[in-house]
């Protein structure tokens, strides 16, 4: 396995010549607040794009431009982001977590690596495992939070939600909690914890290099650094992961109504999108996603860095 030499300094790391008012864990989960907000806020409107074309039946859209066309002509520009409360919240908690368990792991990892002799740095394995295992803790509240978020995002017009407490409202009481709210889950641990592993992997390998090359510490890495290296870790999760994001979202769109579902679980939805639509049919959606993730990503982990360089003396 290759090794990354040095570990980078950590951005949220206190000094020792003042006193720190937060702990370093309360740090790690602040600035991945900061990072899940700015996730929303700038990927929302493709995102609702992307769900559109998931989860409609085939034909109904010709594509990405005329989804977004349509949603504008039948819904007014402010569709795009219908449902962003549950996300802005729900997000902002998801990629705290990530966050916050990539950190730890990272700071666990390294001292493991030292105390055997290793040096600090992560192996690339280190970092895929890390960011795995905070895909699979992030999960827990990514499942629910997304299964609302989706069902806001496709319902017509009129709705057929008042909000996302009606909606988890009519979930719980058609399906249940495990049958209901927690829909999908079995994808969604699989697309946290490879995606995940693949998200941090990307960015931590593309900053070490940077930091590396240019003989930097972790907080003067450049904003437009930390921006490609954000885009480049999304791509590294959707190319590698979207076709389980597929399978939760049909799953989370299928009726509430146990007894009209289409699909039995996650198996039997995977078989009838390969017998229907092919291969393809996995990768329905992509577009809008590959689209929209450099900026999503980019301003994730930029806003990410800037608060912990903020936070650093806290």
């Amino acid at each position: 396995m290759a090794e990354l030499n040095t570990l980078p300094e950590d951005p949220l790391l206190s000094s020792t010549q003042r006193t720190s008012y937060l702990s370093q864990g309360h740090k790690d989960v602040l600035a991945g607040t900061f990072g899940g907000i700015a996730q929303v806020l700038v990927g929302q409107p493709l995102d609702i794009i992307k769900v559109r074309l998931q989860t409609s039946p085939p034909g109904t859209y010709t594509g990405m431009v005329d989804c977004a066309t349509r949603i504008v002509t039948n819904e007014g520009p402010l569709a795009f982001y219908k449902g962003t409360l549950t996300p802005l919240l729900g997000v902002g908690a998801c990629v705290s977590i990530q966050f916050g368990v990539v950190e730890s792991l990272k700071r666990y990892f390294s001292s493991s690596n030292k105390s055997q002799g290793k040096g600090q740095g992560l192996s690339y394995g280190q970092f895929y495992l890390a960011g795995g295992i905070a895909g699979v803790a992030n999960s827990f509240v990514a499942g629910p939070v997304e299964h609302v978020r989706i069902r806001l995002q496709t319902q017509p017009f009129p709705p057929l939600y008042r909000g996302p407490v009606d909606c988890i409202r009519q979930i719980t009481t058609q399906s249940g909690l495990f049958n209901g709210v927690f829909r999908g889950q079995i994808p969604t641990f699989a697309r946290e914890f490879h995606g995940m592993g693949m998200y941090f992997l990307t960015y931590e390998a593309l900053v070490q290099y940077k930091l590396e090359k240019d003989n930097l510490k972790r907080d003067q890495l450049p904003n437009t650094y930390a921006m490609f290296a954000g885009a480049m870790a999304g791509y590294g999760l959707w190319l590698t992961a979207y076709p389980a994001d597929i399978i939760k979202s049909k799953l989370q769109t299928d009726s509430l109504n146990p007894n009209q579902r289409r699909y039995k679980g996650t198996l039997d939805c995977i078989k009838q999108t390969l017998k229907q639509d092919g291969v393809k049919g996995l990768f329905r959606g992509l577009l809008p996603t590959l689209v929209r993730s450099p900026f999503a990503n980019a301003a994730t982990f930029v806003a990410f860095e800037w608060a912990a360089r903020n936070l650093k003396n806290v």
